[in-house]
């Protein structure tokens, strides 16, 4: 089945777009970047009269509505194992998409590469989001990075754009592959410095550290309590996050405190507001992320003009530049934090500067990138697939530990 003439050109003008968004956990955003990404970009085409179909996975606090924010959701099952979760759903959403004619789709990360061919047969143009380097996550052993390079080279081979959310990895595509991506960062949300909530904590503004992530190695999270730890820290630390298959990494991580006081885990925190005003009034928000590209976490803090203490690689400091201070080790953590806690007033400033950083990344912005991809992806006004000529580094590389090599063609 293939669009009429009439409504293909439409779609090369200004009319309406019918788009689907597939490969994620879907909307409300409850997890990460690429669904923060989904629901902020998703919200502001239908707002511009787009039909956005999103497809999503059951969650506890899910209400089982089909629509959220304009959008339309369509929620399906998926295999609760970590290595076939993203796949098993996405299968099952190319094939409701196929009996559900749109005009374009957004596929989230590379791993689903596998399954592009079934949209190019149905002539559904795609174009792939790559995200970070996920082969470098040391959570996937040597089995699964080899899948995750080759994922790499069929997102080349069978789309027919790639989205980049960093300068970092809209180059590593070019170095490795030499072909052109689509920038597309995430926006950074202004945060208002409200902190009525935080007494349900027992907690103060600007009375203690913070760390939002999930507990995956690449996140640093072992080295953020470590790295607290081995400071002088007087203010607690605060870490907000969890793991649905890092058991062991979870224990490390506590094991990192070594039953220190000042450092208090919250677990998973999904009030939206609660987890703003924990942003908003940190003295320093700490950012562990590696191997990622533009992160929503770290975007977030600099929206709430919240000085940080980033993890030292090309991702981070493309954000921050020299506004953030920056670690690779526990030691070097510690020093950091001491340094922030010596002279609270430059601490405050430097997030005042993030804050007026933050305006370089805006949600309004970003939309509208995804709107002009999307008709030009229906135009075919985009590369098409690409042939793959891999000139980086050998298939080696894949093996290498994440902490020897954090990010490919880093800082």
């Amino acid at each position: 089945m293939t669009l009429g003439k009439e409504r293909q050109g439409a779609d090369r003008g200004s009319g309406p777009l019918a788009v689907a968004m597939i490969g994620t956990r879907g909307v409300p955003a409850r997890y990460g970047g690429f669904e923060t990404a989904i629901e902020e970009v998703g919200r502001r085409l239908a707002d511009r009269g787009h039909r956005v179909v999103v497809y999503s996975r059951s969650h506890p606090q899910d209400d089982g509505g089909r629509s959220h924010l304009g959008m339309e959701r369509v929620v399906l099952p998926a295999l609760r194992k970590r290595s076939l979760e993203t796949l098993s759903h996405t299968a099952l959403s190319v094939g409701h998409v196929l009996g559900h004619r749109v005009d374009a789709a957004f596929v989230f990360n590379a791993a689903n590469a596998p399954l592009l061919p079934v949209l190019r047969a149905a002539r559904i143009p795609v174009a792939t989001h790559v995200d970070g380097l996920e082969w470098k996550r040391a959570k996937w052993g040597p089995t699964g990075r080899r899948y995750y390079r080759r994922a790499e080279e069929l997102a080349v081979r069978w789309s027919d754009a790639l989205i980049a959310d960093a300068p970092g990895i809209a180059q590593y595509y070019d170095d490795e592959f030499g072909v052109p991506t689509r920038y597309l960062a995430y926006g950074a949300p202004v945060i208002a410095p409200d902190g009525d909530r935080l007494a349900e904590l027992d907690l103060r503004p600007g009375g203690y550290h913070l760390v939002v992530a999930r507990f995956e190695p690449e996140n640093h999270v072992e080295v953020a309590v470590a790295g607290y730890v081995a400071s002088g820290a007087t203010l607690p630390l605060v870490v907000v996050g969890s793991a649905p298959y890092a058991d062991a990494y979870t224990q490390r991580v506590h094991a990192a405190a070594a039953g220190d006081p000042r450092v208090r885990f919250l677990g998973g925190v999904w009030d939206a507001e609660l987890l703003d005003q924990l942003y908003a009034n940190a003295a320093t928000y700490v950012h562990g992320h590696s191997v990622g590209g533009t992160n929503p976490s770290l975007l977030r803090a600099i929206g709430a003009g919240t000085a940080t203490l980033a993890f030292d690689v090309s991702f981070n400091r493309d954000v921050l530049r020299g506004d953030g201070r920056y670690f690779g080790d526990a030691a070097s953590l510690a020093r950091v934090l001491d340094e922030a806690e010596a002279d609270p007033g430059a601490t405050a400033s430097a997030g005042e500067r993030l804050r007026e950083r933050a305006r370089d990344f805006d949600w309004d912005d970003v939309a509208a990138g995804y709107e002009e991809l999307a008709r030009d992806l229906v135009a075919r006004r985009v590369p098409g697939p690409q042939r793959v000529r891999r000139r980086g580094a050998p298939e080696r590389e894949a093996a290498r530990p994440v902490a020897a090599t954090a990010v490919a063609h880093g800082d």
